[in-house]
């Protein structure tokens, strides 16, 4: 039996990092000094689009692709942007900011709702084709 579910892990990670809303990321997302992160599967981006401007790392490689010593590095987490991290509904973005938080990565926040609350409120959308990043 497990002794803790993923709403009190995911409120723990709260604690910790930066929640922010739809709105507060809309006011945000056209800055060169912050780039949001899609952390949800291909498929997902494949069938309900994305956030233009977004890049995608998904969230079993998101630990992998910020370590500067791993060979899956990406140098886009080596920017000194402020990283805004966003999934489906809100949950898995919550730990994975709380998980690059503990590499060190900083300023990092999640987007409280995911992208369900963004394309709900109106906000901007994309089809997308997954496409990884340039390995420099």
């Amino acid at each position: 039996m497990i002794t803790k579910g993923i709403k009190e892990l995911c409120a723990e990670a709260e604690l910790e990092i930066e929640t922010m809303t739809v709105e507060q990321v809309m006011v945000v997302r056209d800055d060169p000094q912050v780039q949001l992160v899609d952390i949800r599967d291909v498929r997902e981006l494949w069938r309900d689009g994305s956030i233009p401007g977004s890049t995608h790392a998904p969230r079993g490689m998101l630990e992998f692709w910020v370590d500067p010593q791993s060979p899956y590095y990406r140098d886009t987490f080596g920017s000194g942007k402020k990283f805004v991290f966003f999934c489906a509904g809100g949950m898995r973005s919550a730990l994975a900011a709380q998980a690059v938080h503990h590499m060190g990565l900083a300023p990092v926040a999640h987007m409280a709702g995911g992208y369900g609350a963004w394309a709900k409120a109106g906000g901007p959308t994309e089809p997308r084709e997954a496409k990884l990043p340039e390995k420099k």
